[in-house]
């Protein structure tokens, strides 16, 4: 008879219980890579994001979570999901857990894998439109709230997490509608999270603020004429001009981020969006007429910090003077977006002690092994600045370390383990939110006091 030692016995118990656990933690890491990439394959890119088909799967996601849920439409046929996890005090004001669901539009040539295939590369990478902006997101809120889940965790406050439409072309549909609503009143809500960027480095970016998006329009009127005649103040002539004074005062702010004086959302940014000129001809464009009519437009982003009466006295007199037989249009979808409230101060989140859930966030990311960056202004336009509108306090925040920016980037893409990452860190963020009790760290101040 053969006598097998006992170590060796529990040597192997320990190998084999070692890869049943190892087994299991791949398949719940696989299954929760396969929901991201379910949600990525959904087209929601504008101009006809299915929206019908990203409400039934995020449905779906609430009923396998046990949450509750609604759908709402302040505009038909743009549906805004609202899911509902009950704190066991629902009277302290609720934490929003908000997204947005549509995409901008991708040129599939540009791409190496398809736009929505959501392709996991050998390298780890998910190639997707909306893998960074913002579908990410959401779906680590709801992995997140899974793991809370299958800890027994019971949130204090309750817990909303809202997926909105209609973010890439401004929100109006969307986000303000729903800020404005009596449901949203009814929410109770103390504070909202929302997107961030990505962070190229080690440290995870949070915003307090963003910059106003003010969309121009400039066109210029002249003479027509033969295109061998030289005119004064021809339309193209005096477009070409006021391009080339936007242009030099476009290099001087980037010249201030470039000497590292300001970052990108303290600066005023203007990029041209189109030119439009020309007599059109069935193989392209007159060649020997001059047109009457020229015009371009420009995307300019204002920080809340900028002196928008000189920016606005900047463009009627340099940039499109009518002694120049020049116009302008300012807007963003029939409406310029201040940076300001009713009383004319900046609409900002606070970044001290006088925002308990600033410090909450901070602290939350370093528990979960993360490190908060300085905050920022956001350098484009997000959904929060209706909540911030109101007096809320929103934070813009997606966890997305050492990864490059390609938010509305040919080939946008995240990486599988910065998304898990980013999944510990929300339930870190969610933990620390929906157990905050103001009224008990009031009592702690006194009795420091």
């Amino acid at each position: 008879m053969k006598f097998i030692c006992p170590n060796i016995i529990f040597i192997v118990f320990l190998l084999s219980t070692a890869t049943i656990t190892s087994s299991q933690s791949e398949s719940s890491e696989t299954n929760i890579i396969s929901r991201f990439q379910q949600f990525l394959k959904i087209k929601t890119d504008h101009p006809t994001p299915n929206y019908k088909q990203s409400s039934d799967f995020l449905i779906s996601q609430a009923k396998s979570l046990s949450l509750q849920s609604q759908t709402i439409e302040h505009v038909p046929g743009k549906p805004l999901v609202l899911l509902k996890w009950t704190g066991t005090s629902p009277e302290l004001p609720a934490i929003m857990l908000y997204s947005h669901t549509d995409v901008v539009p991708a040129e599939h040539d540009k791409w190496d894998h398809p736009p929505f295939d959501a392709h996991l590369d050998s390298e780890g990478r998910i190639y997707a439109r909306g893998s960074q902006d913002m579908k990410c997101v959401g779906m680590q809120y709801l992995e997140a709230v899974r793991k809370l889940k299958q800890w027994g965790f019971q949130p204090k406050r309750t817990i909303y997490l809202a997926f909105a439409p209609d973010e890439e072309i401004g929100g109006h549909d969307g986000a303000e509608k729903f800020s404005l609503s009596r449901v949203f009143q009814d929410l109770n809500v103390g504070i909202v999270l929302d997107e961030g960027l990505a962070s190229p480095d080690d440290y995870y970016r949070a915003f307090y603020a963003e910059r106003s998006p003010w969309w121009l329009k400039i066109k210029a009127v002249g003479i027509p004429g033969h295109g061998a005649k030289l005119y004064d103040n021809s339309a193209m002539e005096n477009l070409l001009k006021s391009i080339e004074i936007i242009r030099r005062y476009r290099a001087s702010q980037f010249d201030l981020i470039k000497a590292g004086l300001k970052a990108d959302g303290e600066v005023i940014s203007i990029n041209m969006a189109f030119l439009k000129a020309g007599t059109p001809s069935p193989t392209g464009f007159v060649m020997n007429l001059q047109p009457s009519e020229a015009e371009a437009g420009f995307d300019i982003r204002v920080p809340p910090t900028a002196d928008t009466e000189s920016l606005e006295r900047r463009i009627a007199e340099e940039w499109a003077p009518t002694w120049r037989n020049m116009s302008f249009t300012l807007g963003q979808f029939k409406q310029k977006v201040s940076g300001c409230d009713a009383s004319g101060k900046p609409v900002v989140t606070k970044t001290d002690s006088s925002n308990p859930w600033w410090a909450l966030l901070e602290n939350a990311v370093q528990e979960a092994g993360g490190k908060l960056g300085k905050p920022e202004i956001f350098p484009a336009s997000t959904d929060a600045r209706y909540f911030r509108n109101l007096g809320l306090p929103a934070i813009g925040f997606s966890p997305m370390a050492n990864t490059p920016i390609l938010l509305h980037d040919h080939n946008e893409y995240l990486h599988k383990d910065e998304y898990l990452k980013g999944i510990k860190i929300y339930e870190s963020i969610i933990k620390a939110y929906a157990s905050y009790d103001e009224h008990v760290n009031d009592e702690r101040s006194k009795d420091e006091l």
